[in-house]
């Protein structure tokens, strides 16, 4: 059957590179369901709520603040050894239409314990619908797509195996979902130490989700704390925040009753 050769594009062969590179990373993954009533609760009470992605960006950063091994990566250069990063760095996905195309970038939220939610979702949401050139994170992604392929599998190479830049380019955690689009449970892969989906929000005020990680770092136990962890954070810390956001709700408009 005669088919027809297509071009890959940049965005298209940054994912290539980037599940390259995500293959050596010996991933194990735990998912859970987490009960998120009073967050849910205290999200329903504001008028312009941040997105679940900025969500969990945050909370996770919280759970990875009070446990180090959570800011922790493997890193092979000079030497095989743990890198721990002084405060976390998150990689949230971004899909995005170009060009008619469907495609995926990494967008850089950098220590996120430390910003407000409003703050992340603003900047979540802009990496989304502003122009790809205007993203400095995108710029760059693209600027090394289109190096030949020698010079990126050397620059990759050097980016995953000193750790500082491994923490630079790629953080300690990436957030990713497909909750927006349909449910179900997405295991994702990343050169980073975990990953972090989550799923729709359940009737039962549940969400899904799941963490993988780089089995190389941590062991299971502390991945099944760390969704316990979560689950308090988001209950706690995240919803307080959303309480004391000052975005209230407008008041529903009713009817009145004649008599």
């Amino acid at each position: 059957m005669r088919g027809t050769v297509r071009k890959i594009s940049l965005p298209r062969r940054f994912i290539i590179d980037l599940m390259r590179a995500s293959m050596g990373v010996p991933f194990v993954s735990l998912s859970r369901p987490l009960n998120v009533r009073q967050l849910v609760e205290a999200r329903a009470a504001i008028a312009r709520p941040p997105g679940w992605a900025a969500i969990f960006v945050k909370a996770f950063s919280l759970v990875a603040k009070d446990e180090p091994v959570l800011r922790r990566l493997y890193a092979k250069w000079p030497w095989p050894h743990f890198y721990e990063l002084p405060r976390s760095a998150a990689m949230v996905a971004i899909a995005r239409v170009e060009d008619g195309e469907d495609c995926v970038m990494l967008e850089r939220v950098a220590a996120p314990d430390e910003l407000p939610l409003g703050a992340i979702d603003a900047q979540i949401r802009r990496a989304k619908d502003a122009p790809i050139e205007e993203i400095p994170g995108f710029r760059r992604i693209l600027k090394a797509a289109r190096l030949p392929l020698p010079l990126r599998r050397l620059g990759w190479w050097v980016a995953l195996n000193i750790g500082r830049l491994h923490g630079n380019n790629f953080g300690n955690f990436t957030v990713t979902s497909v909750a927006a689009y349909a449910g179900g449970q997405l295991h994702a892969i990343s050169p980073g130490p975990f990953v972090i989906s989550y799923g729709r929000l359940g009737p039962d005020q549940t969400i899904d989700v799941v963490i993988r990680w780089d089995h190389r770092v941590s062991d299971a136990a502390l991945i099944a704390r760390t969704l316990t962890a979560l689950e308090q954070v988001l209950n706690t810390d995240i919803a307080a925040e959303l309480r004391q956001s000052g975005l209230e709700a407008p008041p529903k408009a009713f009817r009145a009753i004649r008599t």
